[in-house]
């Protein structure tokens, strides 16, 4: 008797939050908003560096990008698009969610989606929260998101974290509205609690090995599909380094960054990987964007 066939893989979704270094939440303290356009920005180096290898390992991805980003760099908008990537929206000017009551919040989901669909020409469907600010206390996001006509949020980190979390909440994709899903980043359930295993920082701190078992665990004993996120800025051990910061934002800003690039080839190679709203919503590539994969031609 012939042995049955191996289940196929599960695919994992494969996350980019487009944001420079200087926009990071820990640094937020350090570099005033209103400083922004007199430093250097990085980010269109790494982001063609970060499609160039997912080309290589022809893995589409989704990239969670800013408004700001994309008004300065609208051709990164555009290459993102062209070759058979998700756009999605990480709102205008990394403001965290939970630092904005609702009307600021749905000016800065309208204004960042607008943005992003006239560049890209794409509907924009999903949004995540700068440092995954939606939580227990602003909830009311959601309605918003709603309202604003986003159809997934990926906003919500089921851990306790000093700058974010909501570690009581499902770990998996869930329906928080009607019509509106929340897909969160991945943990590792052990013994009572859930283990960041989803990317950022952890990802660069542990060992490669340990990272890969964890995405192992949740595909092997929950079944599911896994959510990784990285940023651009973590592929860049040669950005300007931040001045002044405390010890702590240091460590976690820094560490190991001349290890990452390295470490997100081996994890594409891996694993099986898609996009967000092919994964969670059963979205099919767009025609345009179908025919530049298929072919492999770049823009």
């Amino acid at each position: 008797m012939l042995d049955p066939k191996p289940a196929p893989r599960l695919r994992n979704a494969m996350s980019i939050d487009v944001e420079d270094y200087f926009q990071v939440s820990a640094m937020a303290p350090y570099i005033r908003r209103a400083d922004w356009d007199a430093c250097e920005c990085r980010v269109e180096r790494n982001v063609n560096r970060i499609l160039q290898l997912l080309a290589d390992t022809q893995v589409h991805a989704t990239f969670f990008t800013l408004g700001w980003i994309a008004e300065r760099y609208p051709q990164l908008v555009k290459s993102i698009v062209a070759q058979g990537h998700e756009l999605a929206s990480h709102g205008y000017g990394h403001e965290r969610a939970s630092d904005l009551d609702r009307d600021a919040l749905r000016q800065d989901l309208t204004r960042a989606k607008a943005l992003l669909e006239d560049l890209g020409g794409v509907e924009v469907i999903g949004y995540r929260a700068p440092s995954f600010s939606i939580g227990k206390n602003n909830l009311w996001a959601f309605d918003v998101l709603q309202e604003t006509g986003h159809r997934y949020s990926s906003s919500v980190y089921p851990i306790a974290h000093d700058h974010y979390g909501m570690p009581d909440s499902p770990r998996f994709a869930y329906e928080v509205r009607p019509g509106l899903l929340e897909i969160p980043v991945t943990t590792v359930r052990m013994g009572s609690r859930n283990l960041p295993s989803s990317g950022g920082g952890y990802f660069r701190l542990l060992p490669y090995g340990i990272s890969n078992w964890l995405i192992s665990r949740v595909n092997r004993v929950d079944g599911e599909s896994a959510v990784f996120y990285f940023h651009p800025w973590e592929i860049d051990p040669e950005q300007p380094r931040v001045q002044g910061i405390d010890a702590k934002t240091r460590f976690r800003h820094y560490v190991n960054l001349p290890r990452t690039e390295a470490r997100i080839a081996r994890l594409l190679r891996d694993f099986a990987w898609g996009r967000m709203d092919e994964i969670f919503l059963g979205r099919t590539l767009s025609a345009p964007a179908a025919a530049v994969a298929a072919t492999g031609v770049q823009s």
